[in-house]
């Protein structure tokens, strides 16, 4: 949970701004706790990204609110009145105005378009939706905390994207998100996540597999965006803990639980006479 002052740091604003956004309505503003502080979670980040994004572009408050609240027609419909009134404007607000024509498209709303042009990539190669949302919604505050390392990690992740075992990775992630808690397939693709991680490990090195090089607070921050993107992802952590690996954003390898660096036979036996039944 995050204080006021390091909500308005991730997003890229100041203290004041986020009171104002308050004040007209646009950011919800949380009880305090017990010692008297307002704490934010990762979701308003996200949200007051947004807000200050369209709010740079030229759109006035009282509209902000409706856009983001907007169903894709009238989100479109509004998209087209503000890039009329913005055609009109001096040649200093032309830069704001290719900015709205481009929100149409959704991702393009806070991120680069090489992250744009990765989550595409994603989409082509079959990924979960869920997948990509998480994606999206992790690389918003990260695009708006480190700007200038953007281009060198969509380097990387395009690197990486031509490895089928990587692929395989994010295929097999999908599939988690539609299990439960105590579905035993869970354990199964915990296994498999596991050891597609350890192989990429082994065989490329554990900087290939933990490559972002983020701050440990941000990393806490995506985490948690993540868990509250896709619930199912905190299980399936929690299982690849016991196999050796930790961590969402930032993947360390850590010694495994006793008696859980791999299934045993005979307990995948009785998962699949499980599903058989």
């Amino acid at each position: 949970m995050l204080t006021i002052g390091e909500l308005a740091s991730y997003a890229g604003v100041t203290v004041r701004a986020v009171r104002h956004y308050h004040a007209k309505g646009l950011l919800p503003e949380p009880e305090r706790d017990h010692s008297g502080y307002r704490r934010y979670d990762a979701g308003a980040v996200v949200e007051l990204i947004k807000i200050r994004t369209l709010a740079e572009a030229g759109v006035p408050l009282r509209r902000v609110r409706e856009l983001l609240q907007a169903d894709e027609e009238d989100f479109a419909e509004a998209i087209a009145d503000i890039d009329r009134r913005l055609r009109a404007e001096i040649r200093e607000r032309q830069r704001h105005r290719e900015h709205i024509a481009r929100l149409a498209s959704g991702d393009n709303l806070a991120l680069p378009p090489e992250v744009v042009d990765f989550l595409d990539r994603l989409r082509a190669l079959g990924v979960d939706e869920r997948i990509v949302r998480v994606e999206r919604d992790g690389w918003i505050p990260l695009a708006a905390h480190s700007p200038e390392r953007i281009p060198e990690w969509m380097a990387r992740k395009r690197e990486q994207l031509a490895d089928p075992q990587l692929i395989d990775f994010y295929l097999t992630l999908g599939q988690a998100l539609d299990r439960t808690d105590d579905d035993p397939r869970l354990v199964e693709l915990a296994d498999q996540l596991a050891a597609y991680i350890t192989r990429m490990a082994d065989e490329q090195g554990e900087g290939y597999v933990d490559d972002a090089d983020i701050e440990p607070p941000f990393v806490k921050l995506m985490d948690t965006l993540a868990f509250d993107t896709a619930p199912p992802a905190r299980r399936l952590i929690e299982l690849l803990k016991e196999r050796g690996w930790t961590g969402w954003t930032k993947l360390e390898r850590v010694a495994p639980a006793r008696g859980a660096a791999g299934p045993r036979r005979e307990d995948t036996a009785v998962r699949r006479s499980q599903r058989e039944r």
